[in-house]
């Protein structure tokens, strides 16, 4: 396929030819000479040769502007390659001189970006590292400020800034609570900064302090040094007052007075520590003058200890010195040194001895519930205090064997931590539990056997004496009469509620009358079997088998004797018979409810 640069050229050689075959035709036409001709033929090869000779150069300078050009992108491609730590770049091989001048040039200047961002990023970095060095008085991070830095070397860098700064903020989180600390302790032991170092903490600005690890160390150092000098004052003024409580009980010193001085009772400031001081001198020079009342209210804190550690008299009486009528400073003494043994003895195993008490409670509480059992009264109590007590003594019953196994298991530990028995009241504590129960037991035997006495007593008394009778309960559950009792031979059916000798009310049957007037005889000797037969299905257990035929029987007027139902006034009176029956077979039902109600109680 031919070029359209070759097809140009051509048409530019056609072009001059018909231009220089025109020129010698107008040059024939006008009749100009052969050497006039030549001459012009040669200025016009001149001013063409010319011309391309100029545009020959131009193109051949150009051709050597884009060769340099080339080389000298080469030559910074490569440098700047070396100094970003990437590989050389290497060309297309078929692309031509521009092309290849233009990729060059692109790339290098890509390059030069990332050569300048580089250097901006790292004079940032030591900016920042260089400020942190001087807070924090360290070293500068090892990194030559002129070489363009790598990549992994810019992460390293930016690593190491980001370290520094977590740890500038420790520091400072650190040096300001130490700080506050510090202030703290210097203003509740009343003291001032002394030296430049503790006038540049408390005076100076935070942020111009410096965060140096020996800083740091020195601000720990000097806070321990006030921590132990308050604690030093704070256990001497705690001194104080255990000495001052004690004796204001001793001395039985009033809450009033107390009060007064209840402002000297917290902090361990020195004037509060001469406050405690000079309370503690008064009440000294009290208890000389009061030396028999404070060993007797010493006795009696003892007491309380002996009773709530569960010692036995004769542990009691192993502490000689509390029976000694001498009251001096060194019987005060003895007797303070024991107390506050017990104290200890008491702190160091309290939980074991509240695990005692709970279950001395419970005991107490149990055996309250067994005493109230026993006793009949209970049953006349209302509002559901009889089933709240069971359930309490349920739970009682469960929840001591369960507190007992679990104070043998703690003892058992503090036995074998101790190498000693531990004893309640002179003895082992399983034993001790053991001696209760038993002795809870024989109480019951006891009292079974007095009431069996107190019986036979009775029974004795009313064989050789008589019955005497016995007075109606308070409250009498409803006693109607049912209709339930056998009859005797031979003896006439009665209707319940009359006699056998009392007339039946005819009046009852006249107005029965009225008001069954208006029913036919099937439909009443229907609904009285109905009602009747119901009765009878639900008495079958209660009542005798001779009222199994109520329904084909009737009542006469005189209520003596039973006979078929024949007429309306008869079948009335039946009714009437058959009502009264449902309603004492209710009342009767209701009572037995009652009574199964009462026995689910008990």
């Amino acid at each position: 396929m031919v070029r359209k640069s070759d097809a140009l050229a051509t048409e530019s050689v056609t072009c001059l030819n018909g231009a220089l075959a025109h020129l010698r035709n107008i040059w024939e036409e006008i009749g100009i000479p052969e050497d006039q001709r030549l001459q012009r033929t040669e200025v016009v090869k001149k001013h063409i040769k010319g011309l391309l000779d100029m545009m020959i150069a131009e193109e051949e300078n150009l051709r050597q502007r884009l060769k340099k050009s080339i080389d000298m992108c080469q030559k910074e491609l490569h440098a700047v390659c070396q100094e970003l730590s990437l590989a050389v770049y290497l060309p297309e091989e078929d692309c031509t001189m521009l092309q290849l001048e233009k990729d060059l040039r692109t790339r290098l200047e890509v390059l030069l970006k990332q050569k300048k961002e580089r250097m901006l990023k790292l004079k940032s970095l030591k900016d920042q590292d260089e400020e942190l060095c001087d807070i924090l008085c360290a070293t500068a991070y090892p990194i030559d400020a002129d070489a363009v830095p790598s990549l992994e070397q810019l992460d390293a860098f930016q690593e190491h800034i980001a370290s520094l700064n977590v740890e500038k903020e420790c520091r400072r989180a650190e040096f300001v609570e130490t700080k506050r600390k510090i202030i703290l302790c210097m203003e509740e032991l009343d003291q001032l900064p002394d030296t430049s170092f503790e006038r540049d903490i408390v005076c100076e600005d935070e942020d111009a302090f410096c965060l140096s690890n020996e800083n740091i160390i020195g601000l720990k150092t000097l806070l321990q040094q006030l921590e132990v000098k308050r604690s030093q004052n704070e256990s001497k003024c705690s001194e104080l007052r255990n000495k001052i409580i004690n004796l204001w009980d001793w001395l039985q010193i009033s809450q009033e007075e107390r009060d007064t001085f209840s402002a000297n009772m917290v902090g361990s400031r020195a004037k509060t520590m001469q406050a405690l001081q000079t309370e503690l001198e008064r009440l000294e020079v009290l208890k000389q003058q009061n030396m028999k009342n404070v060993i007797e209210s010493v006795r009696r804190e003892l007491a309380t200890h002996w009773e709530k550690c569960f010692f036995s008299s004769a542990q009691q009486q192993e502490f000689a010195p509390y029976y000694d009528e001498d009251y001096t400073e060194e019987l005060l003494q003895l007797h303070n040194l024991e107390l506050n043994r017990l104290k200890d003895y008491y702190q160091t195993h309290q939980q074991l001895f509240e695990g005692i008490w709970k279950w001395e409670e419970n005991w107490k509480l149990y055996l309250s519930f067994e005493k109230k059992a026993a006793d009949p009264n209970r049953f006349t109590n209302r509002g559901g205090n009889l089933l709240k007590e069971e359930k309490q003594r349920t739970k009682l019953c469960k929840m001591l064997p369960k507190l007992e196994e679990e104070l043998k298991i703690q003892i058992a530990a503090w036995e074998q931590e101790h190498h000693s028995q531990f004893q309640v009241n002179g003895q082992n504590f399983m034993d001790y539990v053991t001696e209760q129960w038993e002795l809870h037991k024989l109480e019951k035997e006891r009292e079974k056997q007095e009431r069996q006495l107190k019986k036979n007593k009775l029974i004795e008394e009313e064989m050789l004496y008589g019955s005497a009778p016995k007075t109606p309960n308070k409250r009498r559950l409803n006693t109607l009469n049912t209709p339930g009792k056998l009859r005797k031979p031979g003896q006439p059916v009665r209707a319940p509620g009359y006699s056998a000798t009392k007339p039946p009310r005819l009046g009852l049957v006249e107005r029965n009358k009225e008001n069954i007037s208006h029913l036919n005889a099937t439909a009443m000797s229907d609904g009285f079997s109905s009602t009747v037969g119901a009765c009878t299905n639900v008495q079958q257990h209660l009542f005798s088998e001779n009222f199994q035929k109520l329904p084909n029987l009737t009542v006469s007027r005189e209520f003596s004797t039973l006979q078929p139902a024949t007429s309306k006034p008869d079948l009335a009176a039946r009714n009437q018979w058959g009502v009264g029956l449902l309603r004492n077979l209710h009342l009767h039902v209701h009572k037995m409810k009652s009574a199964y109600t009462l026995y689910n109680v008990l």
